[in-house]
């Protein structure tokens, strides 16, 4: 059986349809976030890009959005480690990390719905900058879970067995 794509290439060998496929559709990228002058920290936000589709998910002008929002930030193999918000959960960080993709991942499930299910999108839970005065964003700072894939379980066993 043939390794997946995500196993046998490096970011920068991956065709543009390969790369593409690895966004899982979460959403997280498109949060407004906002940087502490003080501490330089960035805090997230539960407001989203106007662009982003608040009934269905997804950006409604994908092809086009660096028009329209020049400050959306274009994800390449070379930058992909340089973007400190980009959540532990999302694939272009993992795979630079020289991690896997998460059970739940619509590549390794077969199914976008369980980006939703594993509680990584952010549908439902977002409104849209277009209706938020930018005074008001602090208002709107918020802890999104930053969790990490799910280990496999000879993974946890293993990981029990070396700590005691």
């Amino acid at each position: 059986m043939t390794r997946p794509f995500w196993k046998r290439k490096k970011l920068a060998e991956m065709s543009p349809e390969e790369w593409e496929s690895l966004c899982d559709g979460c959403g997280r990228c498109c949060l407004v976030k906002l940087e502490d002058e003080d501490t330089g920290e960035i805090l997230t936000t539960s407001v989203v890009c106007a662009l982003y589709d608040t009934a269905c998910g997804g950006c409604s002008d994908y092809a086009d959005r660096h028009v329209h929002m020049p400050d959306c930030i274009l994800l390449t193999p070379e930058n992909v480690g340089t973007i400190p918000w980009l959540p532990a959960t999302c694939a272009y960080r993992l795979l630079h990390e020289g991690k896997d993709l998460p059970p739940w991942h619509p590549l390794r499930s077969g199914d976008p719905d369980t980006v939703r299910e594993a509680g990584i999108s952010i549908l439902d839970e977002v409104i849209s900058e277009a209706g938020v005065e930018i005074e008001d964003l602090p208002a709107y700072i918020r802890e999104w879970p930053d969790m990490g894939p799910p280990q496999e379980p000879e993974t946890r066993e293993a990981e029990g067995k070396s700590k005691k």
